[in-house]
């Protein structure tokens, strides 16, 4: 029987058209023997604007639920997630030729290692692609260093966060997705790297589209009431997660 790899997807009514293109990335991913993806795709709603764009493929999962936002639909989508490691991949990103089989090289070589992410970038409406300052070295990252520099730089994590590839158990450990209106991604990555090490790919591993309809670019998600509760919580969790002294 072949090992698998889920990939994860919170979908509402204005990204289901991108699905197509995210569909497609997975499409170009070559695995190794033995190995095989399948997709969980949950629409963060109960409408009939989603399944349309679905891909007809005994691989892909289709699911929905009552609005919660991203990190209840990826959390709940875990109860369909039978396999070993779950990919994040939003409704509106690509991956690159490639991603899969490195994430999934990483993790398998080092079983100290609970998670991976790699570099991204910025795909403007026009096409063009811009990178990310201060990306970290190819290699490990060690725990805590994630927290560390998210802490020193305004909030800023030097790993993005929608690149996550983690072992499905940790994942279910921590709780999935935090119960935030946003930053609920971050919330995860800066659990898992208060318990475990993890990888940084220097390659391009996600081109992660920016456009005027995406959950990031409302008023709301730069509100600094919200935001600063949003960071506060995020914050006390890892610190949480690093006080008891529990690792992977």
């Amino acid at each position: 029987m072949s090992r698998r790899i889920v990939i994860v997807t919170a979908v509402h009514a204005p990204s289901a058209h991108f699905l197509r293109e995210a569909y497609e990335s997975l499409l170009a991913q070559e695995l190794p023997g033995g190995w095989e993806w399948h997709w969980v795709v949950q629409e963060d709603g109960l409408t009939d604007a989603v399944a349309p764009y679905v891909p007809d493929d005994a691989r892909v999962t289709f699911r929905q639920g009552r609005p919660g936002g991203p990190g209840a639909a990826r959390t709940i989508a875990l109860a369909h997630a039978e396999g070993e490691y779950v990919k994040v991949l939003d409704a509106d990103d690509q991956l690159t030729p490639g991603t899969l089989a490195r994430d999934l090289a990483a993790l398998e070589a080092d079983r100290t290692l609970g998670w991976a992410t790699s570099r991204a970038l910025d795909r403007l409406p026009d096409g063009s692609t811009v990178g990310f300052p201060g990306d970290p070295a190819h290699g490990p990252v060690e725990r805590g260093t994630v927290l560390d520099h998210w802490k020193s730089n305004n909030h800023s994590a030097q790993v993005h966060p929608a690149t996550l590839f983690a072992r499905r158990e940790l994942v279910l450990a921590l709780g999935g997705w935090m119960a935030l209106p946003a930053s609920e991604d971050t919330g995860l990555l800066l659990a898992l790297n208060a318990v475990s090490r993890g990888w940084f790919s220097a390659e391009v591993g996600l081109l992660y589209r920016k456009w005027e309809g995406q959950a990031t670019g409302q008023a709301a998600h730069v509100d600094a009431g919200e935001r600063d509760a949003r960071m506060a919580v995020v914050e006390a969790r890892a610190r949480a997660l690093t006080g008891f002294g529990w690792g992977f």
